[in-house]
């Protein structure tokens, strides 16, 4: 800065006049509270004063008025005062938006577990990414809950995005977590999560807000190589074990919410899920990618590229591949990816 301003004074003692060459100086204070602290910015405002006002001094037998050269001061104090009050204005905004995200970051560890989560039957890691990127939670949830039948896993998907989707998120992930250790059958805990979507629906009713209803994918993985697995409308697991990958054939119920039109009640699946071998959960924000040319992303397709990759790298993996294949249009829909990887031990 200080090189700056003596080319500045050196400059304008060259030139004719040093009007155009102070009003670059003038403005420096303003650059200044954009970038620096206030203590930063008060210095360089008192020090393009004093570089103006010398400048006016020495330059006092130039012809120009007194009246021009008051005026060039009190502009350059009155830009400095304002520099120095945006800079604290500025830093304030950026102490509260700080405690905000902080206070975010805090409650999304509570409502969404950090991964990955191991338990006595599985390793559970992956991705979740909101379409918002400064919301920290959007419309689709995860949980892991470990209960006395075994670890249960749950994947949703809120009808539709980002913030109008959070309220009944935090309706299915809070009975997840309080019924998941408390009921015997999948059936029972689904029961549970349907009664808590449909209980928000009429909360949001009240509110005049629209009613959702949830798709979700609820596992339970014990010490028996079969997993037993519910599907509310969602999309089917992958799994992979030994470089291949295969889709269980699984009973597609209706979503959360919407149990009350449905003809029969949920039904429990069962398929091998043997030791050292994946799971792979997603939602609908990874498969419904779309290119440039409208095509969806080939999970099945790139899956088996991926094979290969850990269970913590695989996530990442297929999130930063479909946003590679979506190309400049990026992530339309909130995103998440989980891999359950079963204890080789068990």
């Amino acid at each position: 800065m200080v090189s700056i301003t003596a080319l500045v004074m050196v400059l304008s003692a060259l030139a004719a006049s040093p009007v155009w060459l102070l009003g670059l100086l003038v403005f420096l204070p303003g650059a200044a509270s954009a970038l620096c602290t206030v203590r930063q910015t008060t210095f360089v405002s008192a020090w393009t004063a004093l570089v103006v006002i010398v400048t006016m001094l020495v330059r006092h037998g130039d012809g120009r008025p007194w009246l021009d050269r008051i005026l060039m001061v009190l502009l350059t104090l009155a830009l400095g005062a304002a520099s120095v009050y945006a800079c604290r204005h500025r830093i304030r905004r950026e102490h509260v938006m700080l405690r905000l995200r902080s206070t975010a970051a805090a409650m999304q560890r509570h409502i969404l577990r950090p991964l990955p989560i191991l338990t006595e039957d599985v390793l559970v890691d992956g991705v979740y990414e909101p379409v918002q990127e400064d919301r920290l939670i959007g419309g689709d949830i995860y949980d892991v809950v470990v209960s006395p039948w075994g670890t249960r896993i749950l994947i949703g998907d809120v009808q539709g995005k980002g913030l109008p989707a959070v309220g009944a998120a935090f309706a299915a992930i809070g009975t997840f977590r309080a019924t998941a250790h408390r009921e015997p059958t999948l059936t029972a805990l689904v029961d549970s999560l349907d009664a808590s979507v449909v209980r928000h629906n009429s909360y949001a009713a009240q509110t005049g807000e629209d009613e959702r209803f949830v798709t979700a994918l609820i596992v339970n993985v014990d010490a028996h190589e079969e997993v037993q697995v519910i599907n509310c409308g969602h999309i089917p697991p992958k799994l992979l074990h030994d470089a291949t990958v295969t889709t269980p054939a699984l009973t597609s119920g209706v979503p959360l919410g919407l149990a009350e039109l449905a003809a029969e009640p949920a039904t429990v699946d069962w398929f091998a899920f043997p030791p050292g071998a994946t799971l792979l959960l997603t939602t609908d924000g990874l498969t419904e990618t779309r290119a440039a040319d409208g095509t969806f992303y080939p999970l099945a397709e790139r899956l088996t590229k991926h094979v290969t990759l850990s269970p913590t790298d695989l996530p990442r993996a297929l999130y930063d591949d479909a946003r590679a294949f979506a190309g400049e249009g990026g992530q339309h829909d909130d995103v998440a990816v989980l891999s359950v990887r079963r204890s080789p031990y068990r």
